[in-house]
């Protein structure tokens, strides 16, 4: 089982879903609805079965093929896994099927092809496995730039609003913090011993020089704050997750965004690991104004999706305060957040999306009262809401404790800081929900007929799976953590950094 090709064929898989999507004629919608979740559900019983295959305790990278691409460049076909890439590839599998179920209304066939839009999720689906399973440094540089491209049409042509605007913003962005990688990837292969492979990199990139090691290490670090998206580069998150379709922007905010954290953590530390340490307070400072900032503009938010869009920058200080912290827990906290944050924030930008549909208009004044129509959505909703604000009890619960725990071991004033971000988190989730399922109804509401349509029973099996996987993994997050732990310590391994000893007085006191 290990000899498997796991990963190619991971990889491979939802392109060639895309392109059977793609030549499925127009006229049959439902066709090419239904062959992409099949194909997606493929993706997923593939990586469940990677994930059994998987051994924890192993070697760092497991899964590991290689195959010649640009020999003159000594550039390689290559894919590994490591646990903090494991978990991200289960949560794209996860994530798509339930994404595609979810938009099974979304397009107007009247004006855009359904099969389309569904190879172009497929399309998305492919860049994601490729920049999680590459395991070279250039592999890794193209998946993240050709990630663009599905995710780009997607917004231009599928969204709403001002979708052109966001989808050109986002793709500027993007493309601009691409090109700061690439100057550094070119540096790392001209003073790393001309060499894209990561094993490789991690040991000649020992002997670049310390201010040349700090130029490549912003170069990378630019790149993923902008992808995350870190403050203060975070402005084109809301336009485009406001313009998104519901589920696009579920796969936005859910995996997308995840590259430039989980590029932090593979590329800027492991390669970078003195550079990481004296970048560390500045970024650590950047993450804590983010959870603030990005938290009090949540709350003066009137469009839903907008709302949740800022409460993702929020969310992204918690993980990079995590990372920067240089402790285990921290940093296991940091990566279970990752996957968390994807599943909580997830379900809520599709649960915002039905309401969204049903009403017609995103914004919150045009609600009020809408859990008199439509009690269960309005609890999905609310249950959504508390997992997002990390409720005891529910996933991100867990991975926030951690982040907070193991940060306030060695940065205590970050850690206080940061946690006025959970006080906001309360005040502009509930304000959201209060506003738009309780209080007096609408009148307006009553008069639009879907409105007065609860969750269906292809809604009910949209959300199920993750609201279960929120409350298991709330309650017994140990799987993930297993997996987690070991690459974690490796990488903090390669940074140098070691885990704060507590004090002991005699007596078996802890002291401080």
């Amino acid at each position: 089982m290990k000899d498997f090709p796991f990963l190619s064929i991971l990889t491979a898989l939802p392109l060639v879903g895309a392109a059977v999507v793609a030549f499925i004629p127009r006229t049959k919608a439902e066709l090419a609805k239904i062959v992409a979740l099949g194909w997606s559900l493929a993706v997923l019983v593939l990586s469940a079965v990677m994930w059994g295959a998987f051994t924890i305790g192993g070697d760092r990278f497991q899964f590991r093929e290689s195959y010649a691409w640009i020999p003159s460049w000594d550039a390689r076909l290559t894919f590994a896994a490591d646990g903090i890439a494991l978990v991200m590839l289960l949560l794209i599998a996860i994530l798509f099927p339930v994404v595609i179920l979810a938009s099974w209304h979304d397009v107007d066939q009247s004006t855009r092809s359904a099969p389309a839009y569904f190879a172009l999720l497929l399309a998305f689906e492919f860049t994601m496995i490729g920049v999680f399973a590459a395991a070279d440094v250039f592999l890794f540089y193209v998946f993240f730039e050709i990630m663009l491209i599905p995710m780009y049409f997607i917004i231009g042509s599928f969204g709403s609003g001002q979708k052109q605007y966001a989808a050109v913003k986002f793709f500027l962005y993007s493309l601009v913090g691409g090109l700061f990688m690439l100057a550094s990837v070119i540096g790392l292969w001209a003073l790393g011993g001309h060499t894209f492979d990561f094993a490789e990199l991690v040991k000649g990139t020992a002997q670049i020089d310390q201010n040349t090691a700090r130029w490549l290490f912003l170069g990378f670090f630019v790149a993923f704050a902008i992808k995350a998206p870190f403050f203060p580069f975070h402005t084109w998150l809301p336009d485009s997750g406001g313009a998104a379709p519901a589920g696009a922007a579920a796969l936005l905010v859910g995996v997308m965004d995840k590259v430039g954290t989980f590029g932090i953590l593979r590329y800027c530390l492991s390669l970078f690991p003195e550079a990481s340490r004296w970048f560390a307070p500045a970024a650590m400072v950047l993450a804590v104004i983010g959870i603030i900032y990005a938290a009090l503009l949540a709350v003066g938010q009137n469009d839903l999706k907008r709302l949740v869009s800022y409460t993702s920058i929020a969310h992204f200080g918690f993980i990079g305060i995590g990372i920067f912290a240089f402790t285990t827990q921290a940093g296991t906290g940091a990566v279970l957040y990752m996957v968390n944050h994807g599943l909580a924030t997830g379900l809520l930008f599709i649960v915002v999306g039905m309401f969204v549909a049903r009403r017609g208009s995103a914004l919150v004044s045009d609600f009020g009262g809408a859990g008199k129509l439509m009690p269960v959505l309005a609890g999905v909703l609310f249950f959504a809401g508390l997992a997002s604000l990390a409720l005891p009890g529910t996933a991100p619960f867990v991975s926030e404790f951690l982040v907070l725990i193991g940060t306030f071991s060695t940065h205590k004033g970050y850690a206080v800081v940061a946690t006025l971000g959970i006080v906001l988190a309360a005040a502009y989730v509930l304000w959201m929900i209060q506003r738009t399922t309780q209080g007096t109804l609408n009148p307006a509401l009553t008069e639009v007929p879907a409105m007065s349509k609860d969750i269906t029973l292809r809604e009910k099996a949209v959300v199920a799976p993750l609201i279960l996987l929120l409350l298991v993994l709330g309650f017994y997050p140990k799987p993930v953590t297993d997996v987690i732990n070991p690459a974690v310590q490796a990488t903090m391994q390669d940074v140098g950094a070691n885990d704060p000893v507590p004090a002991v007085e005699a007596g078996g006191k802890v002291g401080g």
